[in-house]
C-alpha cells in the first residue's frame, strides 16, 4: 500500500487551505495504481506541542505521530496559507520539527492559498528554497489557489490534475528504502565473550 502524507497549515476550519489539500490528496490518488493510505494532517492542532518541541528538542504524543507518518510516507503533500509573502509560521515550524534526513529525496507536491495573484511567486522563493535545503525531490507543477480561484472554471482543476499526476509518477518510480539487515554485520563470539562488544 502506498502511503502519502498530507500536511495542512490552514488556520481556520474549514480553510481554503484543508480544501486544496484534499483536492491535491485526491488527484494523486487517483493517479496512482493500486491502494494509498492517506494522512492528513492538520498543524493548527498540534501548534502548542510543536512550540514545546522546538523548546525541548522532542516531539511527543500525536506530534511524533505526525511526524513519524510524514517520515514513513512514500510521497507528501504541503500546503500553506501565505502571510506576508512567505509560509505561515506554523508550516515552518512544523519542518523545524522534522528531521532532514527522512525528507532526502522523498515526492513532495507544495500547494499555497492566499488572497490574491500576487503572492503566488511565494512557493518558488520561499517554499521550494526550504524543500531544497531538506533535499526533498519536488515535482515541478505547484499549486496556488487565490480566492477568485475557487468561483469555478478549470484553471484551477487542471492545474491539481497535472500536480497530482506528476507527484504520482514520482512516487511510483522511487525504489523502497533498503531496510538494514541487523544481521549482516555480526558481532564476533570471541567479542561476546570476553566482554568487549559493544550492547
Amino acid at each position: 500500500m502506498t502511503r502519502l502524507a498530507v500536511v495542512s497549515a490552514g488556520l481556520g476550519q474549514p480553510s481554503s487551505t484543508r480544501l486544496l489539500a484534499d483536492r491535491l490528496a485526491a488527484a494523486t490518488a487517483g493517479a496512482l495504481p493500486g491502494g494509498v493510505d492517506a494522512t492528513t494532517i492538520e498543524l493548527r492542532d498540534h501548534a502548542h506541542a510543536m512550540v514545546d518541541a522546538t523548546l525541548t528538542g522532542f516531539p511527543s504524543g500525536p506530534l511524533r505521530a505526525a511526524v513519524e507518518a510524514v517520515a514513513a510516507a512514500d510521497g507528501l503533500i504541503a500546503v500553506t496559507p501565505i502571510f506576508n509573502a512567505s509560509y505561515s509560521g506554523l508550516f515552518k515550524t512544523f519542518f523545524d520539527v522534522l528531521e532532514r534526513d527522512p525528507m532526502e529525496g522523498k515526492p513532495v507536491l507544495l500547494g499555497a492559498t492566499g488572497g490574491t495573484e500576487r503572492h503566488s511567486l511565494a512557493i518558488d522563493f520561499a517554499m521550494r528554497p526550504l524543500f531544497a535545503y531538506l533535499r526533498a525531490n519536488v515535482v515541478p507543477t505547484a499549486v496556488y489557489a487565490a480566492s477568485e480561484d475557487w468561483g469555478g472554471g478549470e484553471g484551477l482543476a487542471d492545474r491539481v490534475a497535472r500536480a497530482g499526476g506528476e507527484l504520482a509518477a514520482l512516487m511510483g518510480a522511487r525504489p523502497a528504502p533498503a531496510k538494514a539487515d541487523p544481521y549482516d554485520d555480526p558481532v564476533p563470539f570471541e567479542k561476546l565473550l570476553s566482554g568487549t562488544a559493544r550492547p
